[in-house]
């Protein structure tokens, strides 16, 4: 299995590697944070629940005290509350859905379609986030069933840096990072 550069952090990356359901919760987290936050709290919030990351057991946790959890000291994110709630969303859309297989979202899906629509419905995953994944997936992990580069649009393109899903060193997160400030200085210009 490829391994994910995407932290700095070898633990991190590692978690991300190996289980699903830390990069699909790295994936939702990434948004109005760097993308190193965003990856790393997977392996955080594992630490902070006592060294388990389960669907289950995360979709049943206390509200409160997952808010509570996610807000300690460094914050898990810019928004701690609505992103735990929104972990919890995904968890138990992944324990009602997939039977708490995080990997059979991608796993199972036949077509690059049907993983974007899968990886759509999901909560917390829109438009864009679900083409990144899918582009991730293709790119990293070897998961191409037939279509999906086409269904990760632009994200799936051979040589992009505009995204996660294009992460693999340090050289290619400051490429990216240098094309998503052009992006938002060409929009502001425009």
């Amino acid at each position: 299995m490829p391994e994910l550069h995407f932290t700095g952090d070898e633990s991190a990356d590692e978690l991300l590697s190996g289980d699903p359901f830390a990069l699909l919760m790295g994936m939702l987290l990434d948004q109005q944070v760097p993308m190193e936050k965003a990856f790393r709290s997977p392996r955080d919030l594992k630490e902070r629940l006592g060294g388990k990351l389960d669907p289950a057991e995360i979709a049943d946790f206390d509200p409160e005290e997952m808010g509570r959890i996610f807000a300690r000291p460094p914050a898990l994110h810019r928004f701690p509350g609505s992103m735990a709630a929104r972990t919890q969303a995904l968890a138990r859309a992944i324990v009602d859905e997939y039977d708490g297989s995080a990997g059979s979202v991608w796993e199972t899906a036949a077509t690059g379609d049907e993983l974007y629509r899968r990886l759509k419905a999901l909560p917390g995953f829109g438009d864009q986030k679900a083409r990144i994944f899918l582009a991730l997936l293709g790119k990293q992990r070897g998961v191409q069933p037939a279509g999906w580069a086409e269904a990760a649009g632009a994200y799936g393109e051979p040589g992009a840096r505009r995204s996660i899903a294009d992460v693999t060193d340090p050289v290619s997160l400051s490429e990216v990072r240098a094309t998503k400030q052009a992006a938002k200085a060409a929009a502001k210009a425009g």
